[in-house]
């Protein structure tokens, strides 16, 4: 909470992280297959917009969409909604981020299997195709 009695700030992120995680897992990727693939999800910018405040306490539902995805799978944006148990929206969240080797410590296009757990997901109305973040070898 912040001082305003309000969600803060750095809690919205942590919310939606959560949110990746979990709907990632249900797709058949928990935190321990993506280890266990040497995968990490590198989050290069987040935009916060806020709406309506959250309060003590208060229940909220999160969506996770698909904002925009490279051909390959590289880079991606995805965008969680935060809603009031009313259906009212408090806060949208867009990330932009990419898949890293963890062993190589750069960014990679994922195995099929998780490109297609991402392609998988609800679209937002804005989607677009994003360029890739794998540079050609010479």
């Amino acid at each position: 909470m912040d001082w305003n009695s309000h969600m803060a700030n750095t809690a919205y992120l942590n919310k939606v992280v959560d949110a990746r995680v979990l709907a990632l897992a249900e797709k058949g990727f928990p935190l321990e297959e993506f280890v266990r693939l040497r995968l990490g999800v590198v989050i290069m910018k987040d935009e916060l917009e806020y709406k309506r405040e959250v309060k003590w306490m208060e229940e909220i539902d999160i969506t996770f969409s698909l904002a925009g995805l490279a051909p390959d799978g590289s880079r991606f944006k995805v965008q969680n909604e935060v809603r009031r148990t009313n259906g009212e929206l408090a806060a949208r969240i867009s990330s932009t981020g990419g898949f890293m080797d963890l062993d190589a410590r750069k960014l990679v296009a994922p195995p099929p299997a998780v490109l297609e757990a991402y392609r998988s997901l609800p679209r937002t109305q804005d989607y677009v195709e994003l360029p890739s973040s794998v540079k050609p070898r010479p």
